[in-house]
């Protein structure tokens, strides 16, 4: 996070909450404070906020219901503060929402290393999530192929359903594209269970992919035959994650 994180207190105690802002603000923190429900959601609206720190004794709507409404809208995470010791209450505030939780009175020092704690695991889940993300399709000549999914989707917008062979085969050829390939090679590298099992002629599998791909079979230039050797998948241009594995 390269900007100074934004706390928000969440506390109907204005001297609790006076304290606190000061003491973050030595640790690096912008801290801004709410007594209630709707001076929180005023705070949300006006600027960003990186964690909530939330009462859960409120005047109006509770810490628990805010916590849970504030999860619903959002991924912003929540340390939880109680007078409540009750290991009920820290489990349903964890079940609502809650990231982590602290039970008053508190050491104010312990309350920073936890929120350093839960930013540090927001944002490796954020870099993860977006790794994933950047990882999970593969556009190459106008087609886009979805890993996750496993779902091929045309130029034109159109899904094209593929079998489990079909795709170990297509997966092999975009890690390497424009690359030959023989049969023995596409057959080893795309292996799966289907194919173990039924598609025994790479040639017939080739064939089923070319159709999937509007590649005519007569004169294919996106899967073209090099005679006595193999195939090549002969795309112009391939975008997105590469070298994830075939299956």
């Amino acid at each position: 996070m390269n900007h100074a994180p934004h706390i928000l207190v969440v506390d109907d105690d204005d001297g609790i909450t006076a304290l606190l802002c000061d003491y973050l603000a030595t640790f690096g923190f912008v801290a801004h404070s709410a007594g209630d429900g709707a001076a929180m959601r005023r705070q949300l609206d006006e600027r960003h906020i990186d964690l909530v720190v939330l009462d859960l004794q409120l005047p109006g709507m509770d810490g628990l219901a805010l916590a849970q409404e504030l999860r619903h809208k959002s991924r912003i995470p929540i340390v939880m503060l109680t007078a409540r010791g009750n290991p009920i209450d820290r489990v349903i505030g964890l079940e609502m929402g809650a990231d982590d939780y602290m039970s008053k009175p508190f050491e104010p020092r312990e309350l920073v290393a936890r929120i350093h704690t839960v930013l540090r695991r927001v944002k490796g889940g954020a870099e993860e999530r977006a790794t994933e993300a950047s990882g999970d399709f593969i556009r190459f000549d106008g087609w886009e192929l979805h890993r996750s999914e496993r779902r091929l989707t045309s130029p034109k917008g159109l899904v094209v359903p593929l079998s489990n062979a079909e795709f170990q085969l297509l997966s092999t050829f975009l890690k390497t594209p424009r690359r030959l390939f023989t049969r023995d090679q596409l057959m080893s590298q795309a292996r799966g269970r289907s194919m173990e099992s039924v598609e025994r002629s790479i040639d017939l599998l080739v064939s089923r992919l070319r159709q999937k791909l509007d590649d005519n079979p007569r004169d294919p230039t996106m899967i073209k035959t090099v005679r006595g050797e193999g195939y090549v998948f002969n795309v112009q241009t391939v975008q997105g994650q590469a070298s994830w594995p075939a299956h």
